[in-house]
């Protein structure tokens, strides 16, 4: 029996099976392609694929990043009350401020700027697939190629990936980080796995918990450790504080402010509350009866890999506890449990290999399941398959609308900005309206009138079909989508604009007051 590390630093007894080691990588044979190098590929493929499928799944992908990063570059946007309040902070909008200057040179319109972005995140994620090989490498060659495989071909891991989130970004920062804190760690693995904590805390300080558990635990035994540890998060923070310096901002009075409106002030109440069953009950939908398998594999696998598994549901059962609550919030949950579920289903291919009839079969079975299952589940439920859709038909509007050279001004008229693709897509310099229900300057005037008096600052009009009444006589419909939950269609007059008919009625100056 041949001595490897597990996961969380202790000693376990494996069989000689081509343990590869703590580094992961053996020796390739002659002309043969490094499985890594195969799986990476795969992976890269895939989520370059779901970065070109122009699906939005949240608004803060648009409006809490890449907007801010287009209004660095000196143009229009949209500010949302986030910004105005001041709870966000500078560090990745000005890391995309680059990759959006790009795109929008390679393809400008709009499409390059929200394209590019995408394509850095999809590249970025490919750190949980090299860390999953690692993790399983410190066990046996099978464990790092089935781990590797799950994280490459699982449909959750996939289809988050392209997206410009902070818990995405925080992901790909934290597995690393774990896996170079955990694994013979030298100071200087130690302070470079403390920066990426330190830069992953700043991306999403919603994991503060789940970060905290992963430093104490491998630190348990080692207290020194923290030492390097902590030097090299103060100087990511101290990086990040600078950031927001040369924004004019105070550093981390976002994270203040963020703290104050939210918890205070139950300002994110307003999104939306959920009991603390609810990520529960979003196990049971998206994966109904199936989950039975991973569960049982998770099982298996904790004792590979038990930090990685109490990290997990640490960060689980603190977003739990809080009242608003999306399915993006425990992205980092769902990646580790789907690597620890990775490495207990890897003993199963040791278990079989025991078994004459099905030691040739082993190993394809069980990648095989995971590969039929991540397809199966991908959309087996109507949640996902609303995810994978949404964002789509505002995009087709878009489009249409920014390639349209006839229109001189827009009106979103009782349809949310949020729901579409950003200033910049939507409408490029032409200049852009809200005509809302809930906005105080128009609550006290009947829809048709305000319409009709506001109606010679644009020639188009962004409506859902039940409104059509509503609008004046000369706009008629033209293409219609799905936007949200329900249709909406452009309705186009021809003629000139006078921007001074809707003056107050510019998008920023509604949100102001209507407190978006």
């Amino acid at each position: 029996m041949l001595l490897q590390k597990t996961i969380d630093g202790t000693m376990t007894g494996t069989s000689a099976e081509a343990a590869p080691g703590s580094a992961g990588m053996v020796g390739r044979a002659s002309g043969r392609v490094h499985p890594l190098f195969a799986l990476l590929l795969l992976a890269l493929v895939l989520r370059l694929a779901a970065a070109i499928w122009p699906n939005v799944i949240y608004p803060d992908e648009t409006y809490q990043y890449l907007e801010p990063a287009w209004r660095m570059l000196g143009h229009d946007g949209i500010l949302t009350w986030e910004w105005r309040d001041g709870i966000r902070g500078w560090l990745l909008p000005t890391l995309m401020a680059g990759p959006v200057a790009l795109g929008d040179a390679i393809a400008p319109a709009g499409a390059g700027a929200f394209l590019v972005p995408r394509l850095i995140a999809a590249c970025a994620s490919l750190s949980i697939v090299v860390s999953a090989w690692m993790f399983g490498a410190r066990i046996s060659r099978t464990h790092a190629v089935v781990t590797a495989f799950a994280a490459t071909v699982w449909f959750e891991l996939i289809m988050l990936a392209p997206h410009t989130l902070g818990e995405t970004y925080a992901t790909a920062l934290i597995v690393p980080a774990a896996l170079l804190i955990t694994d013979r760690p030298s100071p200087r693995r130690l302070a470079i796995g403390g920066a990426l904590l330190a830069f992953a805390f700043v991306c999403r300080f919603q994991f503060a918990p789940a970060i905290a558990a992963l430093a104490l635990g491998a630190c348990w035994t080692r207290w020194r450790n923290l030492v390097p540890l902590v030097a090299g998060g103060l100087v990511a923070l101290l990086l990040a504080a600078a950031i927001d310096l040369a924004h004019g901002s105070v550093p981390f009075a976002w994270l203040i402010a963020n703290i104050r409106e939210n918890l205070v002030h139950d300002r994110a109440i307003e999104f939306g509350v959920s009991p603390p069953s609810a990520y529960l009950i979003d196990f049971m939908t998206v994966w109904s009866v199936a989950i039975l398998l991973p569960l049982a594999a998770i099982w298996r696998g904790w004792r590979h890999a038990p930090l990685l598994a109490t990290v997990a549901l640490v960060n689980l059962v603190f977003h739990s506890l809080i009242a608003h609550k999306e399915y993006r919030f425990i992205f980092l949950s769902v990646v580790l449990f789907t690597i620890v579920a990775a490495l207990g289903s890897a003993d199963w291919v040791r278990w079989l290999r025991t078994k004459d009839m099905w030691r040739r079969w082993a190993l394809p079975i069980v990648l095989g399941g995971w590969a039929l299952l991540s397809v199966a589940l991908a959309g087996a439920s109507e949640d996902m398959r609303e995810y994978w859709t949404r964002g789509v038909g505002a995009a087709r509007l878009a489009a249409e609308l920014r390639s349209d050279p006839q229109m001189c001004g827009l009106a979103l008229y009782d349809v949310r900005f949020q729901q579409l693709p950003g200033r910049e897509r939507l409408v490029g310099p032409v200049p852009l309206y809200a005509l809302q229900p809930a906005d105080p300057l128009a609550e006290l005037i009947l829809p048709p009138l305000l319409l009709r008096a506001t109606q010679p600052a644009f020639n188009r009009i962004l409506a859902r079909p039940e409104a059509a009444g509503d609008l004046p006589a000369d706009f008629s419909r033209q293409s219609c989508a799905r936007v949200g939950f329900s249709d909406a269609c452009i309705y186009a007059r021809g003629g000139s604009c006078d921007a001074s008919a809707a003056a107050p009625f510019v998008i920023n100056d509604v949100l102001v007051r209507m407190g978006w």
